[in-house]
């Protein structure tokens, strides 16, 4: 099984939760503490999470604004 890295533009993010909501792992979270250029709270992966993604994509086809990239990485990042 491969290894993914989720990443988010947080300033384009609204924090409609739509990609927490469809995470099949639930590692997807509403950062309550910081807020992004717009004075949203971004989704970010859980800390010590990253590692439980499937790269199954749910998060970033369900996001409305393009705000998540799911990455496969290579033997010699993971």
């Amino acid at each position: 099984m491969g290894k993914y890295l989720v990443k988010f533009n947080r300033d384009k993010c609204k924090g409609c939760e739509l990609c927490v909501s469809f995470c099949p792992k639930k590692i997807l979270e509403i950062d309550k503490v910081d807020m992004n250029a717009k004075g949203y709270h971004p989704a970010n992966v859980k800390p010590g999470q990253m590692d439980e993604c499937i790269g199954c994509l749910s998060c970033a086809l369900m996001c409305p604004d393009n705000v998540i990239s799911v990455y496969e990485l290579s033997g010699d990042e993971k």
